[in-house]
């Protein structure tokens, strides 16, 4: 799977909830976690998190809206139920992205939803919790952008292997490929002048 994800939480304040959304954000391979305006004991995580996230993934807290910094070309996508919010089955994930939980009784801070480049909801019939939700979103981000054989149209295994990703050439072949191409095009406006002249 190409590209790199992130995600985390605002103004969250279960330990518990922070910590199986750490340890299921590790599980799916995530490149980084992060809060805005926590305000749950930090020490109470490890119960929750038994995977040690923290020590193996980069953990951001951010005291607020403004002060989060996401790395340059990456995507907020905000986890809100809102009237205009795309349901998540017809989302395409970006390449790179932040997802942003809101907190466990309230929505996403105003200020973060106008940073978000998209916002989705997961389409159940009420809110679900918040590390429940984030593990919806990410199980349907690697659905989405991993490799897997297509789903059969009967119950069972797949009937068609998974799709080999394919590279294209080495970067120095392409680049020998176009001066080659200027260097035959160049020759033929050459011979086109003498044969004129």
């Amino acid at each position: 799977m190409r590209g790199y994800f992130g995600i985390g939480a605002d103004r969250i304040n279960k330990a518990q909830n922070m910590g199986a959304l750490m340890r299921t954000a590790h599980a799916f391979g995530a490149s980084f976690v992060f809060t805005v305006g926590e305000t749950y004991n930090s020490r109470e995580l490890r119960h929750a998190d038994t995977s040690g996230t923290t020590g193996n993934l980069p953990y951001y807290r951010f005291g607020s809206p403004e002060e989060m910094l996401l790395p340059q070309g990456c995507a907020l996508v905000g986890v809100e139920i809102t009237d205009d919010a795309i349901e998540l089955p017809s989302f395409h994930h970006p390449k790179n992205a932040a997802y942003i939980m809101g907190p466990e009784r309230g929505h996403l801070d105003p200020e973060l939803v106008e940073r978000c480049e998209h916002v989705i909801k997961i389409p159940t019939r009420f809110s679900v919790n918040v590390s429940l939700a984030g593990g919806i979103v990410m199980y349907d981000r690697m659905l989405c952008l991993g490799l897997f054989a297509p789903r059969p149209h009967r119950p069972g295994a797949p009937t068609e292997p998974a799709p080999v990703p394919a590279f294209g050439a080495p970067l120095w072949v392409r680049k020998q490929r176009r001066r080659d191409r200027k260097a035959a095009e160049a020759a033929r406006r050459e011979a086109e002048e003498r044969f004129r002249g």
